[in-house]
């Protein structure tokens, strides 16, 4: 009798946790404007409402898990990962006149974004030019992943990533908007490099010297650094 009574509170315990366990969101819902979009998820259409209070427009919002594509509206979250490859005018959201289309980058080594678009984290800004994909703003990103580079050119308002020192600047047209260009270099198995002055300087590293250079534009001087 014992063990019977033993079991039925153990099966009756599982129940009431299994039952109480928060179940994630998956494919698409509905929710009220004002409401926290989960994170990974995009708006994919908004309209008016009189259903929330506090606020006038539902929103129907999408797990972008699932996807590698996705239209959304202009002020919809661009999950980690995601770039912005065109914007046009639409009517679907409610309080903007137009959409994003947006990409899951994967196993791609280059893809043209707009200006506006995120830049995910190891990819770099090689070239910048003018194209009317993208409402709201008159030019577009080529982007690289460096994930197998040592080296590479960007436009001066590319992020330079974790690891990566500039070497050389000069001048160019191929940046809309930016006057220079700089040549990147990542850091391997190096210990000393030669940097201009404005490069970013590696954990570990520390600055040993100056030089005097012309290969460094806007500048006219380098560092010489060293791995601790």
């Amino acid at each position: 009798m014992t063990a019977v009574l033993l079991l039925l509170g153990l099966m009756t315990a599982a129940t009431s946790q299994a039952q109480a366990a928060p179940q994630r969101l998956t494919g698409n819902a509905t929710i009220c404007s004002n409401s926290p979009i989960p994170a990974g998820w995009v708006i994919t259409s908004s309209y008016s409402t009189g259903s929330c209070t506090g606020t006038s427009y539902l929103y129907t919002i999408s797990d972008a898990s699932t996807l590698t594509n996705a239209t959304v509206c202009s002020y919809s979250p661009v999950p980690a990962g995601w770039v912005i490859t065109s914007g046009y005018n639409s009517g679907i959201c409610a309080n903007t006149t137009f959409v994003y289309t947006i990409t899951k980058l994967t196993t791609q080594a280059n893809v043209t974004v707009c200006s506006y678009s995120p830049v995910p984290k190891g990819w770099m800004i090689t070239s910048a030019y003018n194209l009317g994909i993208c409402t709201g703003t008159t030019f577009v990103y080529t982007l690289a992943n460096t994930a197998n580079l040592t080296n590479v050119t960007v436009c001066s308002y590319s992020p330079v990533p974790t690891g990566w020192v500039i070497t050389s600047a000069y001048s160019t047209g191929g940046c809309t908007s930016a006057g220079y260009m700089y040549t990147l270099a990542k850091l391997t198995t190096q210990t000393n490099a030669a940097v201009c002055s404005f490069s970013p300087i590696p954990a570990g590293w520390v600055i040993s010297g100056s030089y005097n250079t012309g290969s460094c534009a806007d500048s006219g001087f380098g560092y010489y650094i060293r791995k601790v």
